[in-house]
């Protein structure tokens, strides 16, 4: 197995430093906060009825984690839409907010025509392209940045975009006491999970030699089941993983059923429960009850918490967390964090059938 503590290892393999990222997460958030707050928004869109993002992978997982954030402040519902085609619910009382890092996604675009089409309130984020274009042409709205990354890694400006514009427009409260816990709990963590960090004390370093060369399942519930879904994209995408996730209670009524087959399969799993304090009295004893049945059938497992007073620290610090975690697993697989060639591949196929 590589060894973490070798920082040989990080220059021959984060080709494209995908840690500068990682360790440039908080800042970024302070910087889109900073930049959200003075984004001139029109006074009607604050009458609304609902919510809907569209965006799809890196850019669309800020929508599911405010998502749920939210839920129990919002008095109007918000969702995240990844299709061409948006639902008939969708009308001109409904705030409709087009993500997408490059501007070129095409089902955002197609979705953003027919909310244009039905004079929706719209705004849109985006590093440029298409998307701006329409943005600029129809005087919407537009948050837009300049950062080269993978859109997975920008999600500091999606999720802050968002967050900030839903607090100026009062459909939630004043989070700036959340804003600095959040920022400093980050910081903290940055400094805590980084690659000069020995894997003594580096719990993304610890808990990512326990995912080598396993099927990972990441289970969350409330609050963290967005973030689960978050970390199995990260498995996915940086560390080019098995990986899949799944929520509280549900799983409780079929998952844990089908521990028994295939045999020998639980040899090559390992299952992540992600906790918060914020986790209600009944689902943390299913939490407790399931890690019972998880003993029974021999199967790996481990409890990750987050820190943080805040629902918002306590989400963003252990998505940050994960994102470290899938970081090192990548390194251990000894593959470059950053590229997404099957993806690319697909986009490539996709486009050369249209032609």
């Amino acid at each position: 197995m590589i060894d973490l503590n070798d920082l040989n290892v990080y220059t021959e393999y984060d080709l494209e430093k995908m840690i500068n990222h990682l360790n440039g997460f908080p800042e970024l958030c302070r910087e889109a906060w900073r930049k959200a707050m003075l984004l001139e928004l029109p006074e009607d869109y604050a009458d609304v009825d609902r919510v809907m993002i569209l965006g799809m992978g890196g850019s669309a997982i800020g929508g599911d984690l405010i998502s749920r954030l939210i839920v129990n402040e919002a008095k109007v519902p918000m969702t995240v839409n990844r299709n061409y085609n948006l639902p008939a619910y969708v009308d001109k009382r409904t705030l409709v907010i087009a993500c997408s890092y490059s501007g070129y996604t095409e089902e955002t675009l197609s979705a953003l025509g027919q909310a244009l089409d039905i004079n929706a309130k719209c705004m849109v984020i985006s590093t440029g392209g298409k998307l701006k274009e329409i943005a600029q042409e129809k005087h919407l709205p537009l948050f837009t940045f300049d950062y080269d990354a993978q859109p997975r890694a920008t999600l500091p400006f999606s999720f802050m975009a968002v967050y900030c514009t839903l607090q100026r427009l009062g459909i939630i409260g004043d989070k700036s006491a959340d804003i600095a816990e959040t920022i400093k709990i980050l910081e903290q963590l940055s400094q805590q999970m980084d690659i000069t960090v020995p894997l003594e004390k580096n719990q993304a370093k610890q808990i990512a030699e326990k995912l080598y060369g396993k099927f990972i399942f990441i289970y969350g519930a409330e609050i963290t089941s967005e973030i689960a879904y978050r970390w199995k994209t990260q498995f996915n995408e940086n560390s080019k993983n098995w990986a899949a996730n799944e929520s509280f209670s549900e799983l409780n009524h079929n998952t844990i059923v089908g521990y028994q087959f295939p045999a020998d399969f639980a040899k090559n799993a390992v299952i992540i429960l992600l906790r918060s304090t914020l986790i209600s009295e009944p689902i943390l004893a299913r939490y407790q009850a399931t890690s019972s049945v998880l003993e029974q059938h021999k199967i790996k497992y481990s409890i990750v918490a987050c820190g943080g007073e805040s629902a918002l620290a306590q989400m963003l610090s252990l998505v940050l967390l994960g994102d470290y975690i899938s970081y090192y697993l990548a390194i251990l697989n000894e593959v470059d964090p950053t590229p997404i060639e099957t993806i690319d591949k697909l986009k490539h196929e996709l486009r050369k059938n249209k032609a």
